[in-house]
């Protein structure tokens, strides 16, 4: 299950409800205290049973109850709810009109230590008498309610609730299937809300405000996630142990008894065997030792927090291919006390995690690097507005304008140039090939070397045209360079034409177009072909690269589907895949032989050497 939405109710600051779209990768943008970490929080109480307190309720209104609600897509196809028989959310009623799955937790803030009052499930649901309370029957109930209702359940499974519940609902001409909020705390509803939570993501939140060390909450709580990562995939074999030990101590406790029973009737009748278990993951513990025996928190405040971030990444990138549930990393300020450099090293690992699947990762930021490095649509601005905050999507140009001046565009005056690409990718491709260039060809520049000093500055436009981000470069008289894929072959003008014209226009501002398709065409054919021996490229100007080579992955895999018959958002996977293995390891191999075969019109030189002049100015 994806996490897509989070819907906040009376909840600190957010007395209304507030919505918070969530997108693979989210960067939530603001001041400080204008909700970003409540978002943030309000998911860990909802996914971990953090502890809510009487203070979480919004203090705007009069309500003592705090709803958050999450909303999934990428659903179990079935469930079962009803001992062995399967059904669906969507056979059950149980989902929105959109096909996506939103539950609400209510929690109830009048008593001294709050607690979760209500489940819901907000539902495309039956609302006709005596059809809209089917999932709170039991067994017997629901076969009195089919000879009430005259419904013939003589080809209908008796014994399975979801079967009987299913004839139901045929027997009615209509339904009256209207978008209300379903119990989930009684019987099949309650049972289906169970097997739900074992579908849902985990969470794992890391604070900015705790002490770095690797026994406080914030170093053991990715590993405490690392271990419950590890029991869960081993639940299964672990519930055997325990039913298995239970039994034994079970028969043992009802021998002693019987026992008992021989000299002291009254007093065996006083007992009742009860066996209780501990969870599994209070039993381990993990920490860390250097070989120079210097504990963590002796260490400076920046190497505490990068080695406590890569906790993260470890146990993502683990995660992320081991797990089917997924997993959401919630990580406040990543830059903090972290060299700009190694702010964009964490944000190309956080993207290269969610591009694995089953990860998501929300951010929240208060520097330029990591908002401009990222595609605009995953950025979230939260303001406050009479003291409710309001979230305000990245997708809106008006949005982007407010993003830029919260956050400004320079992070110092080091600076000498922008290059503006269309995204992540092209910037791994510019990068590798630069610095196979650079080895031996003195007037190419090395512009991983140059972004690492900090006198370059990329800025990935996310395929948008004239960026916002763009337009507040004018003035600062810095040399502008942009770089976009032609797309569409001749004659049609390149897919960015208007965009390119206007950058041309500019004074100080360099606008190029590939000549061929976009810059994977500019990869050799002979290491796509020895990549993956499958692939159908011709080495054609406009041949799409990173669908033939996905498709060409995909069929090496011996999947007993066909690329056709994945679904769109699958291939979509595929493709963006290859696209990181296209200019990460395939671009890692090229030689400047290689290069000049594939564009011996030097397309690539040019460009790079004309960005090395100005980093020399």
């Amino acid at each position: 299950m994806r996490l897509r939405e989070v819907i906040l109710t009376n909840f600190r600051a957010y007395g209304a409800e507030t919505r918070v779209k969530i997108d693979p990768l989210t960067v939530l943008i603001g001041k400080n205290d204008s909700g970003k970490s409540s978002v943030l929080d309000a998911l860990d109480i909802y996914f971990n049973d953090a502890e809510i307190e009487k203070a979480d309720c919004c203090v705007r209104t009069n309500d003592t109850d705090v709803r958050i609600a999450c909303v999934f897509d990428q659903l179990p196809s079935s469930l079962v709810i009803d001992d062995q028989y399967e059904t669906s959310l969507d056979a059950e009623y149980l989902l929105r009109a959109d096909g996506r799955l939103e539950i609400i937790k209510v929690y109830e803030c009048s008593l001294a230590k709050p607690k979760v009052k209500d489940v819901f499930a907000r539902a495309a649901h039956p609302s006709v008498a005596r059809f809209d309370d089917l999932l709170t029957l039991k067994l017997s109930e629901l076969r009195t309610r089919a000879q009430q209702l005259q419904v013939d359940l003589t080809n209908t499974n008796q014994t399975a609730k979801s079967a009987i519940r299913r004839a139901l609902w045929a027997a009615s001409p209509n339904l009256q299937i209207i978008e209300r909020e379903i119990p989930l705390k009684k019987e099949a509803a309650k049972d289906a809300f169970d097997q739900i939570q074992k579908y849902m993501p985990s969470y794992a939140l890391f604070k900015s405000d705790r002490a770095s060390t690797d026994q406080d909450a914030e170093a053991q709580d990715p590993l405490k996630s690392a271990i419950r990562a590890a029991i869960r995939a081993r639940e299964a074999e672990l519930g055997n142990v325990v039913a298995e030990v239970k039994a034994e101590l079970t028969r043992m406790a009802t021998r002693t008894v019987e026992k008992i029973r021989e000299m002291s009737p009254e007093l065996a009748n006083q007992l009742q065997p009860t066996v209780t278990t501990k969870k599994w993951d209070t039993l381990f513990t993990v920490s860390l030792t250097g070989d120079d025996e210097i504990p963590i928190n002796k260490r400076g405040s920046g190497t505490r927090r990068l080695v406590l971030l890569n906790f993260f990444r470890a146990q993502a990138e683990d995660a992320a291919k081991a797990r089917e549930t997924g997993i959401i990393y919630a990580i406040e300020e990543p830059e903090t006390s972290q060299h700009p450099n190694h702010q964009i090293i964490l944000l190309n690992a956080f993207e290269d995690l969610v591009e694995q699947g089953n990860c998501q990762i929300l951010l929240t930021t208060h520097t330029p690097t990591l908002a401009r490095r990222v595609d605009q649509s995953n950025l979230r601005l939260i303001t406050l507005l009479n003291g409710q905050p309001i979230v305000e999507d990245g997708a809106v140009e008006a949005t982007i304008e407010k993003i830029v001046k919260t956050l400004g565009v320079l992070p110092d005056h080091d600076v000498k140039v922008f290059f503006g690409v269309e995204g992540k990718h092209d910037i791994t491709f510019l990068k590798q090939i630069s610095s196979i260039l650079a080895r031996s060809e003195t007037d190419i520049p090395d512009l991983a070397a140059a972004e690492a000093a900090g006198i370059l500055l990329f800025i990935p436009l996310g395929g948008s045209s004239l960026d916002v981000w763009v337009n507040r470069l004018q003035g600062l008289n810095r040399p502008e360079f942009y770089l976009t894929d032609r797309d569409n072959p001749p004659p049609d003008p390149p897919k960015y034409d208007a965009a390119i014209m206007q950058w041309r226009a500019r004074r100080g501002c360099t606008a190029w177009v590939t000549n061929k398709k976009e810059l994977e065409n500019y990869l050799s054919l002979s290491l796509l072909r020895n990549a993956v021996p499958g692939y159908a490229g011709t080495g054609a100007d406009f041949d799409d690269v990173p669908s033939l080579f996905a498709e060409a992955v995909h069929a090496a895999s011996q999947s007993p589907n066909s690329w056709a018959s994945l679904t769109d958002d699958n291939r979509e996977k595929k493709v963006s895949g290859a696209k990181r293995r296209l200019n990460g390891e395939i671009a890692s191999q090229m030689t400047s032989e290689l290069l000049t075969q594939i564009d011996p019109a030097d397309e690539i030189r040019q460009w790079l050497r004309a960005v090395g002049v100005a980093l020399q100015g």
